[in-house]
């Protein structure tokens, strides 16, 4: 039997992108539901409070999500609203993804302060990213850049690059649309040339299962078609079993083959930490139903080709 409520209380980070999300959920609900209170609490999570070291290092899953997790539990929250490429793939029990948002551009794009190219930049030029999986393909593409950490919010992000720390830097898109920071790109990077992280650019809302109220009013959010991508591409994460610590990759997007008819094609990559081993790349397709387990298969195949060896050597 549902309860019913006026109240929903929204958990989310305190970052302005974080905040930009919340809101937009908070405005979705409160366009559909007219009645219904809908606030907003920060919380502070394990990955805001350590600025000063690469994500990598730090180790650990659910950096961005487990104490927002943890007031979901306690019902100091109703919902969480996340990133879902913060979102680890083992959900706590009591908890579920009840819902994922229609995704925004999922690109990484490339931001220089002198509005120059990636092929441009002067050999040996200084490239700002906390990322491993952008570290790795920045290097297949430019063997001769200096990739340094570059951690903090969006706003951070570009006052280092403009203050002359970085020659260039690389974010995801998406948050730059949100933000209104999309002018600055210098150039977006092909989803095949540089692959986004898993769920990138996509919110998720994250529900306790047994909260009925919530749960029938966030389904409405769920846009189909981005969730069968993320699926794909959570299943391949599940299968690889990685974390901050390896560089991993997989992009799935929905083709239209002919009128009526679609398929789901899938890239991905496992990458080298040390850079002593190439990255290994593969891809695959198949119908919207297969979504997890194309993920899964993509994922064994990298495994077989030598991603398992470089998971050992990451985890030993």
């Amino acid at each position: 039997m549902t309860t019913k409520r006026n109240k929903i209380v929204i958990g989310t980070r305190g970052s302005k992108l974080a905040l930009w999300q919340a809101n937009w959920v908070k405005d979705k609900l409160q366009t559909l539901y007219p009645e219904l209170k809908v606030e907003i609490e920060k919380i502070k999570t394990t990955g805001d409070k350590i600025l000063d070291a690469p994500l990598a290092k730090i180790g650990g899953k659910g950096l961005f999500v487990k104490e927002i997790e943890e007031a979901l539990l306690s019902k100091r929250v109703d919902l969480a609203v996340h990133s879902m490429k913060d979102v680890p793939t083992e959900i706590p029990e009591g908890l579920q993804i009840s819902a994922i948002c229609e995704r925004e551009d999922p690109r990484d794009v490339f931001i220089s302060k002198e509005g120059i190219l990636l092929k441009e930049l002067p050999q040996g030029a200084v490239v700002g990213t906390s990322s491993l999986r952008r570290t790795v393909q920045l290097k297949a593409l430019r063997s001769d850049l200096v990739i340094k950490p570059l951690r903090g919010n969006v706003d951070t992000r570009i006052r280092k690059l403009r203050e002359g720390e970085f020659h260039a830097i690389v974010l995801a898109m998406a948050g730059l649309k949100r933000m209104g920071f999309e002018d600055i790109v210098t150039q977006p990077f092909p989803e095949d040339l540089m692959i986004p992280a898993i769920g990138q650019g996509a919110i998720g809302i994250e529900t306790r299962i047994d909260d009925d109220f919530v749960n029938e009013r966030i389904k409405h959010l769920n846009h189909e078609e981005t969730a069968i991508c993320i699926t794909a591409e959570r299943a391949f994460l599940s299968v690889m079993g990685g974390g901050c610590q390896v560089p991993l990759a997989c992009h799935a997007r929905i083709i239209n083959l002919q009128p009526s008819a679609f398929s789901l094609k899938l890239v991905g990559i496992i990458g080298d930490p040390e850079d002593k081993i190439p990255i290994i790349r593969g891809s695959c397709e198949g119908s919207l139903s297969q979504a997890e387990r194309l993920g899964a298969d993509l994922a064994k195949e990298l495994l077989k080709r030598g991603g398992k060896e470089i998971l050992e050597k990451v985890y030993k």
